[in-house]
Parts: structure tokens; sequence; C-alpha cells
């Protein structure tokens, strides 16, 4: 990160570090917060409602959830997330808005075609951010996108690219984007967040 942000003529302190804990359990998140990480990502609110009891003690570690939310699971993640970085809908937002809990958010775009992919098409953009705007609880925050994966780094920097351009066009402060393979090329493009969980954890085990 450090090198990458060198390469950027960046302040390493501009991107923070979301440490990607789906699939491990509680241990590796007290394991990580012991060594100094506060922000923590999962994908699915059934298992974020699992690990909870477990690490209810670490009052200053930040949740946030960065896979695709159901909408008939928004009182859940209200409860369990400090940040829903994957909103998708108007519909989504306004359910979120609906549970009356502060929230930060980030609106998850889909800048690749890709079929198993989730996030809003770049034409709704819009109509999502004044949704967020509007409402009284929700703080549009950020980007997120995923682009296609690779091994080739660079496939990632056009993604990357847009999603700049919709932030800085959409006066949004934060974008979330890059992952273990691709996370310097997103610090390049200007990531603030960057989501890591194989180059911190190693690969996950599924059970």
């Amino acid at each position: 990160m450090e090198n990458a942000c060198a390469r950027a003529g960046r302040d390493p302190a501009s991107v923070k570090l979301l440490a990607v804990t789906k699939v491990f359990g509680p241990e590796a998140i007290r394991e990580a917060w012991a060594l100094g990480l506060r922000d923590f990502g999962e994908n699915y609110v059934q298992e974020m409602e699992r690990k909870a009891p477990a690490i209810a003690d670490l009052t200053d570690a930040r949740f946030h959830l960065i896979g695709h939310l159901q909408s008939n699971k928004t009182k859940k993640a209200a409860q369990l997330f400090s940040s829903i970085d994957s909103i998708d809908s108007t519909k989504l937002a306004l359910r979120l808005n609906a549970e009356s809990v502060p929230a930060d958010v980030m609106i998850e775009v889909k800048l690749s075609a890709e079929e198993a992919k989730t996030g809003a098409d770049p034409a709704n953009v819009p109509a999502i951010v004044d949704a967020i705007r509007s409402s009284q609880h929700l703080k549009l925050v950020g980007l997120m996108t995923v682009p296609p994966w690779s091994e080739d780094a660079e496939i990632s920097r056009p993604y990357f690219a847009k999603l700049r351009e919709l932030a800085v066009h959409y006066a949004i402060p934060e974008l979330s984007m890059g992952m273990s393979n691709d996370l310097e090329v997103a610090i390049e493009e200007g990531a603030t967040w960057v989501r890591v969980g194989t180059a911190l954890f190693g690969r996950r085990k599924r059970p």
C-alpha cells in the first residue's frame, strides 16, 4: 500500500485497509484487532449474526457489509453493521433508512458485464444518490465496485478510473476498490479503501 501511494504521490494515510473476514471465525477478527486493525468487511448478514456475540467486547471495531444486501434483511443489517457498502437500488436505500438507525453507506456500482456481479447500473446512480442524500438516517460516504477478477491487475484499471470519475461527478469522497490482487492499481487510481482478505488471512476454506 505504501509503495503504491509513493508511486501515485499520495499520503499513505489517505488509504484505509478493510480486513475482509468472511468465512473466517471470530478468532481471526480478534487477532487482526490485536494487531491494530479496526475495520472489518463481511459478506453475509447471517454470518455476521453468528459471529457478533463472540466479538461484542471489541467496542471500537467497525463492521462493513460488503456483500449484497437483501431488502428483507435491512433490520438485522442496521443492527450489526456501522457501514453498508453495497447499496444498489433506491428501494434498498429507502428500506434501510426506514430502520431509523444512523449508518454510513456506499453505493455499489456494477461496471462490468458479468452476470454474477451485483451492483447498480451507472444510469441508476443519480436516483440512488438523491434517495440517500434526502434520507434522514443514511450518510453517503462512498462508491464501491468489484471489477472482473484477473491475475493481471491492469485489467482492473479502467473500472477503477470509471468509479473515480463517478465519485468526482457526484462529489462523493470515498472509493472502495481494490483487493489483494489489484490493490496497488486501485490506489494509483484513487482508492481510499482497499478490501483485503487473502493477503491477510490466507485462502478461505469453506466449511
